[in-house]
């Protein structure tokens, strides 16, 4: 053991974070063969066996998952150097690097990092927005430190990673002006044959909005499925239909698009999620993004007489 070799190591935690030999040796230019052979001498220097068959993947023994959680750290620590002498000295201020999924609003997304932005330590915040399973990929091998979406970690994956709730939020329901006004009286059921906007069938909203519509027999006409909930709220600042947002940014919307409401439910919730390579957060930004959210952003609204539009109608509860 006093010389096991980083080499294996290395190997070892490539499969790991991967799943299979096949991936592994795809990503570091191997050959399954050599990688196969480098991982039975680890385990014979660790003296106990690495990977059980799991289907037609690999899953860590008791002893694996020993090994792979010291290899994950030892590589954190050895890329936070390679960074430190490309020139990234210490003191110089933190980078968080997020993933934001395309189906999380941006208006929530800038609300979620602020207090990234205000901590009184310099961030440099880099974004990205892509499906969530690249950005799950990156996150396992750790090119970024949160990864914002509005769906937990399903276990099926093999990444290790971990989910820290961050809150939920009712729905409120906005169109354009004329189409807000005709839609107000008798809301939810003036939904029924009302021109629609809803996101992609994949996302966690779309599933929780079928299953309301199904349940109050209402049937809106979908004209269109968008991912992108800037996009979506573009389209309905325009008059092409009815599309929801989260009730903790519905100021922001009424502020910045020429949009009324037609009513709330809180039979419709959105939850959000950051997502960590970490059980426990670590990095400061991190801390601070997923505190402010709990404890702010998606604590329970102050009620108020009327939404901030005129004569728009609570509904729903």
């Amino acid at each position: 053991m006093a010389h096991l070799n980083l080499k294996h190591l290395r190997y070892f935690w490539s499969v790991a974070s991967h799943g299979s030999i096949a991936r592994a040796a795809e990503i570091l230019h191997l050959t399954p063969q050599t990688i196969s052979g480098q991982l039975r001498e680890l385990e014979d220097q660790v003296g106990a066996k690495l990977f059980t068959k799991s289907g037609r993947g690999l899953a860590l023994t008791d002893t694996g998952r020993l090994v792979f959680s010291y290899a994950d750290e030892m590589f954190r620590i050895g890329d936070e150097l390679q960074d430190v002498l490309a020139g990234r000295t210490p003191g110089g201020g933190l980078t968080l690097n997020v993933g934001v999924a395309m189906v999380v609003p941006k208006l929530l997304t800038h609300r979620v990092l602020a207090p990234a932005l205000a901590m009184d330590e310099p961030v440099r915040l880099q974004c990205v927005e892509r499906p969530l399973t690249e950005l799950l990929a990156d996150l396992s091998v750790h090119k970024l430190d949160l990864v914002l979406t509005d769906s937990p970690l399903n276990p099926a994956l093999n990444i290790r990673a971990y989910n820290h709730a961050l809150g939920e939020t009712p729905s409120v329901f906005c169109a354009a002006r004329p189409l807000a006004a005709r839609l107000r009286p008798g809301f939810p059921q003036s939904l029924d044959g009302a021109p629609m906007l809803m996101p992609s069938s994949h996302s966690a909203l779309r599933r929780a909005l079928d299953q309301w519509l199904d349940g109050l027999d209402v049937k809106p006409q979908v004209v269109a499925e968008i991912e992108d909930r800037a996009l979506m709220k573009t389209f309905g600042e325009a008059g092409a239909g009815v599309f929801s947002v989260p009730q903790a940014v519905e100021d922001d919307v009424l502020q910045k698009y020429d949009v009324e409401i037609i009513g709330r439910t809180d039979e419709v919730t959105e939850r959000f999620y950051a997502i960590s390579a970490e059980r426990r957060i670590k990095h400061p930004a991190v801390s601070a993004i997923t505190e402010t959210a709990r404890s702010g952003l998606f604590s329970p609204r102050r009620q108020v007489p009327a939404p901030t539009r005129p004569q728009a109608v609570e509904a729903g509860g």
